[in-house]
């Protein structure tokens, strides 16, 4: 991984990106402290996708629960 100023990376960002293309990963630096990183995109794997998959599946068939059956001045402890 390799380190560059916020300011640096500012400025070159398009060669920035051409490195993050080919794998490389950036770590940006501001005022001598890390603030980001920038790394190519990771491809999800199987057990990722198929995680996902149940998840929504899960959700999407999910009775709804409870209800809004308080008001606003409940929620913020208002007397009505």
């Amino acid at each position: 991984m390799q380190t560059v100023r916020a300011v640096d990376a500012n400025r070159h960002f398009s060669s920035v990106l051409k490195q993050v293309s080919l794998g490389e990963e950036f770590l940006v630096i501001s005022r001598g402290k890390p603030v980001a990183t920038i790394s190519p995109v990771r491809k999800a794997d199987n057990a990722h996708i198929a995680a996902r998959s149940l998840l929504l599946d899960r959700l999407g068939n999910q009775e709804p629960t409870g209800g809004r059956n308080w008001t606003r001045d409940e929620l913020y402890e208002r007397n009505p």
